[in-house]
Parts: C-alpha cells; sequence; structure tokens
C-alpha cells in the first residue's frame, strides 16, 4: 500500500508538472524571442528622427554609430535614390544581410518584419523620408540574442517541477507509512497469535478503519486467551479431581484379593480409567498454553510441594513406602500458577505410585538457584528402559496402558518458565525426574520446541511416564 501511493503521487505530480511546465517553457521562449525583437524595434526608431530630417550619408553613419546595434555592425539602413536626380543611386549605410526581395517587400507594404538570415534574423523597420519614399532600417539580432536567458529560465523550471515531484512522493511515503505502519503491526500480531504467542495485542492508532480492526483484534485475541484458558482448566480439573482419585481406588482395588467381586471391581476401575484417559487426550488435543504468569504472580513451589506431598503420603504409608521431602524449609517463588504446579507434582507423583511396586520408596528435593528452581522426584523403582521414548509418549499413541500425558503436563510446566524437563538415574537406584523451572518467566518459542525437546531427552536415562 505504501509503495502504490508513492507511485499514485509520482504519476499524478509528473503529469501535473509536465502540464504546466511544457507551456511555461514555450511561453518563455517566446517572452525571450519578443524581448530581442523589442530591444531591435527600439534601435530601429532611434533612427527614425534623422531619416525625417536629412538623408546626408554622413549625418546617418553618425546616427548608426551611435545606436548599439550600429555600433556591433548589426544595423544597416538603406535609404532609396532620390528621383529628382537622375543617375543617383540606393544608399546603404552598414552592413546588410536582407535580400533585396526583402526590401521591395517592406517598401511596397511599408509594415515591420522579421526575415530569417544566416546565424539570426533581421527585423526591417520602414521609415517615411520628406520625399515620400521608404527608406528601410535593418537591425540584425542574432539566434544567441533570441535564446538569451531561456536556458537558465528552463532549468529553474525543471528544478522547481523536479522539487514538486520529489515532495509530493516524500509526503506520499509519510501518509503511506502512516497508514501502512498500523497495518503491519497488525498483520504481525495476528502472526504472532497463530504461533501461539497469546499476549500479541496492537497498538490502537492510526486510520480510522485500522483503529477499529485493531479493537477488533485485540478483543478477539482475549476472548482466545480466555477460551483457551477455559480449556486449559478443564483438562489440568480432570486431571487433578479424577486420575488422583482414580490412582488411589485402583491401588486400593488391587489389594481386595482374589474373587469374581474384587476382579469385577478392578475391571470397573480399569474401564472407568480409560474412560478418564480418554476424556484427558480429548481435552488436551488442542494443547492450549499453560497461563502466562506476569510479574509478581506465580507461588510458592516449597508450599506447594508440602501440600501435595501431604496428600500422598497417607498412601504412601499404606503401601509401605519410605518417603523423604527436602529443600522445603523456606519460601520459593516460581512463575507458575499454583494449580499448574500441583497438577505436574501429581502427575509425577502418580507415575512413582503407578509404575514402581509397594514398598518402593521415593524422594523429592527442591534446590532454589539464581535463575532457576529445580524439583527433583526420584524413587528406588526398576527405572526406564527407553528414557526418550517416555518423553515423547504423550504425542505417540502408546499402548502399555499409560497415556503418556503426566510428563507432557510436567514439560509443559517446565517450558511455560523457559526450563526442562530431564530424567536420569536417580541416587536411590531407580529413576529421577528433574524438572527445572526459570525464574525469570521466560517463554521459549513455539517454532523452536522441537530443536530443544531434542536436547532435553539427549540425558541419561529417563524419562516420565
Amino acid at each position: 500500500m505504501r509503495w502504490a501511493l508513492v507511485r499514485v503521487a509520482l504519476a499524478v505530480t509528473t503529469m501535473v508538472v509536465i502540464a504546466f511546465a511544457v507551456p511555461l517553457g514555450l511561453v518563455t521562449q517566446e517572452l525571450a524571442r519578443d524581448r530581442a525583437f523589442g530591444n531591435a524595434e527600439r534601435q530601429a526608431a532611434a533612427i527614425g528622427p534623422t531619416l525625417s530630417v536629412t538623408t546626408d550619408r554622413s549625418a546617418l553613419e553618425r546616427a548608426v554609430a551611435s545606436t548599439q546595434a550600429g555600433a556591433d555592425g548589426r544595423m544597416a539602413v538603406h535609404v532609396p535614390a532620390s528621383p529628382g536626380r537622375p543617375g543617383a543611386r540606393d544608399v546603404r549605410i552598414g552592413t546588410g544581410r536582407a535580400t533585396a526581395a526583402d526590401l521591395d517587400t517592406v517598401r511596397r507594404v511599408p509594415r515591420a518584419s522579421v526575415t530569417d538570415v544566416a546565424g539570426g534574423s533581421v527585423l526591417l523597420q520602414p521609415t517615411a523620408l520628406g520625399t515620400g519614399q521608404i527608406a528601410v532600417v535593418e537591425v540584425f539580432v542574432p539566434e544567441g540574442e533570441l535564446t538569451r536567458g531561456l536556458t537558465t529560465a528552463w532549468l529553474v523550471l525543471a528544478g522547481v517541477g523536479a522539487a514538486l515531484v520529489v515532495g509530493s512522493v516524500a509526503v506520499a511515503d509519510r501518509l503511506g507509512v502512516r497508514t501502512v505502519r498500523p497495518a503491519q503491526r497488525l498483520a504481525r500480531a495476528a502472526h504472532d497469535l497463530g504461533e501461539g504467542r497469546l499476549g500479541a495485542r496492537v497498538p490502537e492508532d492510526g486510520p480510522a478503519e485500522l483503529r477499529a480492526a485493531a479493537v477488533a483484534f485485540n478483543a478477539m485475541a482475549d476472548q482466545v486467551v480466555r477460551l483457551l484458558a477455559n480449556e486449559r482448566e478443564l483438562a489440568a480439573d480432570l486431571s487433578h479431581r479424577l486420575r488422583t482419585p482414580l490412582t488411589v481406588l485402583r491401588l486400593n482395588a488391587a489389594s481386595l484379593g482374589d474373587g469374581p467381586a474384587a476382579d469385577q471391581t478392578r475391571a470397573a476401575v480399569e474401564q472407568l480409567e480409560r474412560e478418564v484417559d480418554t476424556i484427558i487426550r480429548t481435552a488436551r488435543e488442542a494443547k492450549p498454553q499453560t497461563r502466562a504468569a506476569g510479574p509478581g504472580a506465580g507461588c510458592d513451589v516449597s508450599e506447594v510441594v508440602r501440600d501435595r506431598m501431604a496428600f500422598w503420603s497417607a498412601l504412601a504409608e499404606d503401601e509401605g513406602r519410605t518417603v523423604r521431602l527436602a529443600g522445603v524449609e523456606r519460601p520459593v517463588r516460581v512463575p507458575v500458577a499454583r494449580p499448574d504446579l500441583a497438577a505436574a507434582l501429581d502427575a509425577l507423583l502418580g507415575n512413582v505410585f503407578r509404575h514402581t511396586p509397594e514398598g518402593t520408596a521415593f524422594s523429592v528435593d527442591v534446590h532454589n538457584g539464581d535463575d532457576a528452581v529445580i524439583v527433583l522426584v526420584s524413587d528406588a523403582g526398576p527405572g526406564i528402559a527407553d528414557p526418550l521414548a517416555a518423553l515423547a509418549r504423550g504425542n505417540s499413541g502408546a499402548r502399555d496402558g499409560s497415556t503418556g500425558l503426566g510428563l507432557d503436563i510436567v514439560r509443559r510446566v517446565a517450558e511455560s518458565t523457559g526450563g526442562d524437563v530431564r530424567i536420569g538415574r536417580s541416587v536411590l537406584g531407580g529413576t529421577e525426574v528433574r524438572v527445572r523451572l526459570g525464574l525469570d518467566g521466560h517463554r521459549p518459542d513455539p517454532g523452536g520446541r522441537r530443536g530443544r525437546r531434542g536436547r532435553r531427552t539427549a540425558p541419561r536415562r529417563g524419562p516420565g511416564r
């Protein structure tokens, strides 16, 4: 649009300049010619009084020499022979350039005329003598006199025309920038929103139409954020309220012993768990982004860990598991919403209970660094044979009885802060899940997630489940 406005302004201004400059140039040329011949007429008229008084050669020579054209050798006076003197000849004073035919024409029709000659033009001015005859004063006007000052005038006209064109293009460009810049900001914001950067907004400035478009875009973006937040809340609520009680129910059903009723109960629990997994997987198909925590938002990771460990400790006591908790003595804030962090911890601890035998010890450690907080969940179980596949299982559709969504929840929470998830061998002999939460709240670019995921899965031995 900007260049279209510039091209339109260039075309219109150029046409206007041509429409005015060409006639002006021609008028200037005609004015220069009229000026030259007007000056010649004035000098020719200066000889008239002398011719009306006398035709004496010496007197006429002095009169011709007194004019500028005569002094420059550009004036001639043609006096016809007196009819009362037999054998008298025409008198010519000065250097003549006109032909005899041109002189006869002027005498016959006593009217000033201009005739082209070599190197310029001559003005032939008829003057009546006392004898009734017609003398002709000839003034030569060189070609240079006809065009004197014309080049300068044309250059000035060209300069003014060029200045008008450049000025109009500059003004059109500035106007185009005012129009195009808001449109570009709107396009960039739409692209950012499409890439998943939900904080993209557009300043509401520029022309009225673009301001209205910016208002509509911002309202749409706010609505998208609200819808995604609601969807994410639904998935989180299902994760928190259904998967965790189902894990406890499944473990309790495993202790019912043998018998048809016990088998039916376990089968019903497994069927219910599969249905819940299907609901959770369906709710997460849109892959909503984790809530962004602005400056001052977030939660105390120590408090959340203590709260969730209090919940899981009761089940650990029933199964005879040894539990160790460290690093939660003092508050440590992270830029993660409390429900998100609680869901991630429930996913990790639920994996421990689900994928390790009863009596397996586990621990949770919180380490506070300068730029990140690290949460370690370790167990003394059998470990994970393929950590890389475990991290990718949430998207691979594994059929080993696990939805693979637990580690996907944890990974998204970590990535929302600029952190990551790594899995390796714990000091207890089993799996260690290391969750790094960045403290600056940096949200990585969705476009580079694949490359980061590849770096995360390279470490030692294990993903989550």
